[in-house]
């Protein structure tokens, strides 16, 4: 039963919201004003949590969808006892505040996602509840204790239900009965440009119920006793996952400002947050200002996460003894640790042989199974085509305790959520595979997998127009620019079979989101010259594949199945006396962290006839092959033909190369 405590909790959370907001100058109120009560019954009395110790395991997830509303979570956090002062709200959105104007992961303490990006957070729940129930059926014992036994959490706004990110989260999570889940719809009824009603009059509910979800509500937001029977009613359904729609007003509290929508994403001034504060019971004109006993309330809800933390502990410690190989692996696989070998364990690939990159790629994912336990993924309906399914492992389905190969369906966009959520969660090696020119779709995910440095592996295939006949709606252009213009992801397009695997075994060491850009066609593996080490090639992003030990007239670059060609080019102009070096580069951004001795050494300053062959948009490239050299890629889109056909008819042949060269170096020498 709620009592008058419990009441000035909630308002603790409304008037830090308030104050915080005033003294940036910038914010977004209403939202956590208007949540607070659900917000409050769920820290207090059902979030397993420690403030003591944020990475826990078998904590409880809690995702701010909502991510706008982010003093909600900033308040919580304070008042729960994490290591986040009153200072810290002072200074919210503030230049190096530890309260940046949306939760960051990675930032915050206790902040287990990065959102603001409507909808994202929402897909990224679904995946954490994933990961939770992979490492349950890896690691606990029938007949015992589970040490993997969490709940997701999240708070979701109208804006997040509105996004398709979210629809394609919500029916994979229904489809896959996550009974874990649960999340908690803010239905305040007002956006950025008024009420909901201007765009969103569907029946979420019903929505939701089609989608397999176990559905409440909520009529009265304020109602803490509501609003617990829901929550509790929510953990016992156990296979479903669940929404319960809180029925709440923005700027609850406020006087004047209440559902208006300008409380949404502005201060509510002066004089407004004085009066909010004196209709709340606070002192009217005492900014910050947090009663003891409701401090003692919040951090009472962090005591008890204390013991259960304790109590975990002790029975993992028993799990270890009984267990020794398995809490090895549990603590392995949560601490990203390889195995030493694991490079000796890769596939090898005979120089000759003709090989597509992603049936390389395939190969290596065939070892990665058995060296990598915790690695799971798959692919948007695309398995057999990205050649990423791990056979004989078991498939994450809806009745499934555990499993490592995915089944995203058509859901571009909700698989790299989701695959960002495993991330956040721990203790898998996510990857999701699509086709290059899709991309697109999943893009604002990937963003937020290089924001947030996430390890996700990103496998795209059919990597350029040399796909063929499915033509240019398939066939990508522009898109590794694009991927290359995004800061902290790192993009690699291998050459052959040995790239390849050398591109997985550094995605898998990498501490942020790597994509690995991989060929439909086959490719011939490279007959390197002595000491031209695949391996280490791909590690300092570019290297000399042939030309290295003598004198060079032309510097033919290129990166994945046009190393070969630049091979080809490069024995054509030989038998000419025109001496070429071929550097591959199969990651830009890889050669960029290299110093500047290195970078000279494979790229000589003095060598001015540059020529990069690329099957992609030659935007870019101008900084390797400077004022005078020249590119040779594909500045319009594509065309449906076979492979023979396409590759002559833009230009990407043997003799079109050398016939390229050749111009240059007459363009240069005169």
């Amino acid at each position: 039963m709620a009592d008058d405590l419990d009441r000035r909790c909630v308002n603790a959370i409304r008037v830090l919201a308030v104050d915080a907001v005033e003294a940036a100058g910038a914010g977004h109120p209403g939202m956590p004003m208007g949540a607070a009560p659900m917000a409050y019954v769920l820290w207090t009395r059902f979030l397993r949590h420690y403030p003591g110790n944020p990475a826990w395991p078998d904590r409880d997830r809690f995702v701010l969808s909502a991510g706008h509303g982010s003093m909600l979570l900033y308040a919580l956090l304070y008042l729960s006892g994490y290591d986040l002062g009153l200072e810290d709200l002072r200074r919210f959105r503030r230049l190096g505040s530890r309260t940046p104007g949306h939760p960051e992961f990675g930032h915050t303490p206790g902040v287990e996602a990065t959102t603001g990006p409507l909808g994202q957070g929402f897909a990224n729940g679904v995946g954490m509840a994933i990961a939770e129930r992979v490492l349950a059926g890896r690691f606990n014992v029938p007949g015992e204790e589970p040490i993997v036994d969490h709940h997701v959490y999240a708070i979701v706004s109208d804006g997040d239900l509105e996004e398709g990110v979210a629809a394609e989260a919500a029916s994979l999570a229904g489809h896959l009965r996550l009974g874990k889940l649960v999340y908690l719809y803010d239905d305040n009824r007002i956006s950025i440009e008024g009420p909901t009603s201007l765009a969103f009059t569907e029946d979420v509910g019903r929505r939701f119920e089609a989608y397999g979800w176990h559905v409440q509500a909520v009529e009265d937001g304020t109602d803490l006793d509501a609003i617990e029977a829901a929550i509790r009613a929510a953990r016992e359904e156990t296979e479903r996952p669940s929404l319960i729609r809180v029925r709440t007003h923005l700027a609850e509290g406020s006087p004047n400002r209440r559902d208006d929508p300008a409380a949404h994403g502005n201060p509510l001034g002066p004089e407004e947050a004085r009066r909010t504060r004196e209709n709340l019971g606070w002192p009217a004109d005492s900014a910050f200002l947090v009663p003891e006993e409701v401090l003692d309330r919040f951090r009472a809800a962090g005591a008890r996460g204390a013991e259960r933390e304790a109590e975990w502990r002790a029975r993992f410690e028993a799990y270890r003894r009984r267990h020794p190989a398995l809490a090895r692996a549990f603590e392995d696989a949560l601490a990203r640790r390889l195995p030493a070998d694991l490079a000796a364990r890769l596939p090898r690939f005979q120089v000759g042989e003709r090989v597509a990159t992603r049936a390389a790629s395939g190969r290596v994912i065939q070892v990665l199974k058995e060296a990598v336990p915790e690695l799971v993924g798959g692919s948007a309906d695309l398995a057999p085509s990205t050649e990423t399914y791990m056979a004989g492992e078991p498939d994450v389905t809806p009745g499934s305790a555990g499993g490592r190969n995915l089944h995203f369906g058509v859901r571009e966009h909700a698989m790299a959520a989701a695959l960002n959520g495993m991330a956040y969660h721990g203790g898998v090696r996510p990857f999701g595979a699509t086709f290059l020119v899709f991309s697109d779709y999943l893009r604002g995910a990937m963003r937020v997998s290089a924001l947030a440095r996430l390890p996700v592996v990103y496998v795209f295939t059919h990597d350029s127009i040399a796909l063929g006949e499915d033509g240019p709606t398939h066939q990508p252009v522009e898109h590794l620019a694009s991927l290359r213009a995004m800061p902290g992801l790192t993009v690699i397009r291998p050459a052959d079979g040995p790239e390849t695997a050398a591109a997985w075994l550094l995605a898998l060491e990498s501490d942020g989101p790597v994509a690995l850009v991989l060929t439909r066609q086959k490719v011939e593996v490279l007959a390197r010259e002595e000491g031209a080490d695949p391996l280490e090639g791909v590690r300092r992003g570019a290297y000399v594949v042939a030309g290295a030990g003598e004198p060079a007239d032309l510097l033919l670059l290129a990166t994945g199945s046009e190393v070969a060609l630049a091979m080809a080019a490069r024995a054509l102009l030989a038998r000419e006396g025109v001496r070429a070096r071929v550097v591959s580069m199969p990651s830009w951004e890889l050669f960029e962290a290299q110093d500047e001795a290195y970078r000279r050494r494979v790229l000589p300053p003095h060598i001015t006839a540059r020529l990069a062959v690329e099957l992609a948009s030659p935007f870019g490239w101008e900084r390797y092959v400077g004022e005078r050299g020249r590119v040779l890629g594909v500045d319009r889109f594509g065309a449906s033909g076979s492979l023979e056909e396409i590759l002559p008819a833009f230009g990407f042949t043997p003799e079109r190369v050398a016939q390229a060269a050749r111009r240059l170096m007459a363009t240069v020498g005169g």
